[in-house]
């Protein structure tokens, strides 16, 4: 019999279908914390996510959809994970390549010898924001600055936590802000505003939102001091490592290209294979250590020491046991239960998403949406929301855009108050969950749980209320000057 094409259309979920998998995951991943604390995301979350998509599934099904339908979203869902995966993988070897060369010892020696604990935090907000301002990426700035900071907070006595939340800050701060950033286009994109136009009015919420965070980053370290002998430290990893500054080459190069505008991807691998280059030339010793392979000759247990550092990290072995925690990192493989926990969370997004659940929830939302103030908020929850369920800012721009815009041009609002709340949200509050690819890069790069930081990345949090403040209150929220029924016409998708 010859196939006959399928006209049948699913029937729309109901709103107790929709929230089902999301009491399903919640309820799993408390349990997840509960049973194996700290370890959840190493397995439990992924298996959480994975069988909360199950149920997704299961409700598309009962309402019509074939299995096909949403397999083909999940590969489609995890698809767009891709390029983050492989940014991520190539961070891995460059921190554990940046280890073995020197590079981020040498960052964290100078960075002892000029960093006072005192004014710590602030000075690694303002750091960040600025460098990821310039490129254009927070990714490429916790990556590479980021990961020093960490290590110099160590070094210090300083609290990792407090640290990761402001590198945090202030490369989302530089990210948002940037037009160099793929959000910051993205969302005037998504909303139909001018990218410049968004960028200034951006700043009215942004800029008292980062004012704050400094502010408060200067009360927490307001008289710290260091808590460990620095001068112990520092000869440790001297007697380690030819400490120098043309050990900063490789770190200078990736910010040179990403200020050029050059992918991530392949700049970071640049990073790391520069870095293997160095550890060869530089610190043979270290890598002939790492080899550990004593059949091999000098030039090839080099080689196998730098390559071993790109997929397995640096394992530090001075016998001082704070230099050998600060060094002990990196490596590809140190990425992969993130890779997984990504695939995990885009697999449950897609799943979502085709089976409509997602947009029953979004609708709902705009629903109750009447006032001006009520539909950014809207806006700014919806963007929350997706971050959380489809676990990636750029779906939580893409599709709050897509649903908000034509609202917004039938109420005669500017479309740059729409970008903003979408980058409000959508851009900042990725980084705040663990399972987004945003808040798992971050972890896995500053070596912080996500939870831990984020009641630190005070920018992240702030921005969305700061937002929610100025909508309810009328302030900078800008109208269009053309007839409700034209903006309709001229900007709805």
């Amino acid at each position: 019999m010859a196939d006959v094409p399928e006209t049948f259309s699913p029937r729309p979920p109901t709103m107790g279908q929709a929230l089902l998998p999301l009491i399903v995951l919640v309820g799993l991943l408390a349990l997840s914390v509960r049973l194996y604390g700290d370890a959840a995301s190493g397995g439990p979350n992924q298996l959480a996510l994975l069988l909360a998509a199950m149920v997704a599934a299961l409700v598309g099904i009962r309402n019509g959809l074939a299995w096909r339908d949403i397999q083909e979203a999940i590969v489609r869902a995890v698809a767009m994970a891709t390029a983050a995966i492989f940014i991520l993988l190539a961070v891995g070897s460059l921190i554990g390549a940046w280890m073995l060369c020197g590079t981020v010892p040498t960052l964290i020696d100078y960075g002892l010898r000029i960093m006072d604990a005192s004014w710590f935090y602030p000075a690694a907000c303002c750091l960040c924001a600025v460098v990821s301002l310039a490129i254009g990426s927070s990714w490429t700035t916790a990556g590479t600055i980021g990961v020093a900071l960490i290590g110099v907070a160590q070094g210090l006595g300083l609290s990792p936590a407090i640290t990761a939340g402001a590198v945090v800050s202030g490369s989302y701060f530089g990210d948002k802000m940037s037009p160099l950033s793929d959000t910051t286009n993205l969302a005037p994109a998504a909303a139909g505003s001018d990218l410049f136009a968004h960028i200034r009015h951006m700043l009215w919420t942004t800029l008292p939102a980062f004012v704050a965070a400094v502010v408060l980053y200067s009360v927490i370290g307001s008289g710290a001091e260091g808590a460990v002998e620095l001068g112990d430290l520092q000869a440790a990893m001297r007697r380690e490592f030819a400490i120098g500054p043309w050990l900063l080459v490789p770190l200078l190069v990736v910010l040179l290209l990403a200020v050029r505008g050059f992918p991530a991807f392949p700049a970071i691998l640049i990073g790391a294979l520069l870095g293997a280059v160095f550890a060869a030339v530089f610190q043979p010793d270290q890598a002939v250590r790492l080899a550990g392979d004593e059949t091999l000759s000098r030039p090839m247990a080099v080689l196998s020491g730098a390559w071993r550092a790109l997929f397995e990290g640096y394992r530090s072995e001075t016998g001082v046991a704070a230099v050998d925690r600060l060094l002990s990192r990196g490596g590809m493989g140190s990425m992969l239960s993130t890779v997984w926990l990504i695939v995990s969370a885009m697999a449950f997004g897609g799943a979502m998403e085709r089976a409509g659940l997602l947009e029953r929830l979004i609708r709902s939302i705009l629903a109750a949406a009447r006032s001006t103030g009520s539909l950014i908020s809207a806006t700014l929850a919806t963007s929350l929301t997706t971050n959380i369920l489809a676990a990636d800012q750029f779906i939580a721009i893409i599709i709050p855009g897509r649903i908000f815009r034509g609202e917004y041009a039938r109420r005669g609002l500017a479309p740059v108050n729409l970008s903003r709340a979408l980058e409000d949200a959508g851009t900042l509050t990725s980084a705040l969950v663990p399972w987004n690819t945003c808040g798992a890069y971050m972890a896995a790069t500053l070596g912080v749980a996500t939870l831990d930081y984020a009641p630190y990345a005070f920018l992240n949090w702030l921005t969305p209320l700061v937002a929610a403040g100025f909508a309810y209150s009328g302030f900078k929220i800008l109208r269009t000057e053309a007839p409700a029924a034209e903006i309709t016409h001229r900007t709805v998708v």
